[in-house]
């Protein structure tokens, strides 16, 4: 199991709040499946966009490996959150997951047959190759997910960033959505952000909660006492309920809304 990612006492603010991150440490590796939970407010759209290079250097190391060597920088992938994408924005299926492909250069309208060729066989794998003529204003959320979802993998990355994928999208394309990631898996590392602790538990290999520092836990058999001491001022309890569980906030003294990550990059 070689690294893919080591990340080293990083702290990063804004000028309005200088440590949403304080000295968080992480690795992640080359077949991680790995859940990321957390408080609103806790941080984790900073640790995103940290890893994706959208914010500029601050204090503390983030270094890339390929084949347990360092490297300078590193193919991953993105799927947003829906709501941050304009379905009126007049893109067909197709020409989203060719958005993907980034070798220098390309532009719509240039992409080769061979190109052309992979998309196909990325809608294919997910189940959306009947939908590549058609307008993402169309699509229902569940599609626009896989769309998104091809978009992400189709450069081949090294890892790919999910950040809340089962919003807006009913219980069955979830249950079949996170399938469909256990497959990816099996070639690409995964990371996962979801406020559904239940869901998370129930998919993911290893646990990280950041909540302005980050507690980690090899595994997805966490307990009662790591959830506590990881939320500290939100603490959570885990319920079964059917096939999955899902996470219910105890009573606490503050508003607790969903996150959002403030960004328009879509990889």
């Amino acid at each position: 199991m070689n690294k893919l990612i080591e990340i080293k006492n990083l702290t990063v603010g804004y000028e309005n709040k200088p440590n949403v991150l304080k000295e968080v440490s992480l690795t992640i590796y080359d077949d991680d499946f790995l859940g990321i939970i957390g408080p609103n407010g806790g941080g984790k759209t900073t640790l995103l966009k940290s890893i994706l290079g959208l914010l500029k250097s601050q204090p503390g190391a983030i270094t890339f490996f390929e084949k347990g060597q360092k490297v300078s920088s590193m193919n991953i992938g993105y799927l947003p959150q829906i709501n941050q994408i304009d379905k009126k924005f007049p893109i067909s299926v197709s020409d989203v997951i060719l958005s993907g492909l980034t070798p220098p250069g390309h532009r719509f309208g240039r992409y080769s047959a061979k190109d052309k060729q992979k998309v196909k066989g990325v809608a294919e794998r997910l189940g959306v190759e009947h939908l590549l003529s058609r307008s993402i204003g169309e699509l229902s959320g569940g599609q626009l997910q896989r769309v998104l979802l091809g978009r992400a993998i189709i450069d081949s990355p090294k890892l790919i960033i999910l950040d809340e994928p089962s919003t807006y999208v009913d219980k069955l394309f979830e249950t079949n959505f996170y399938k469909l990631l256990g497959d990816i898996n099996k070639d690409i590392a995964i990371m996962l952000v979801s406020h559904d602790v239940g869901t998370i538990i129930s998919q993911v290999k290893n646990i990280a909660c950041v909540n302005q520092g980050l507690h980690y836990h090899s595994g997805s058999n966490i307990s009662q006492e790591w959830l506590n001491n990881a939320y500290e001022s939100c603490p959570i309890e885990i319920l079964g309920h059917g096939a999955l569980p899902h996470r219910v906030l105890l009573q606490h003294d503050h508003s607790h809304t969903e996150p959002h990550l403030h960004d328009d990059t879509m990889k």
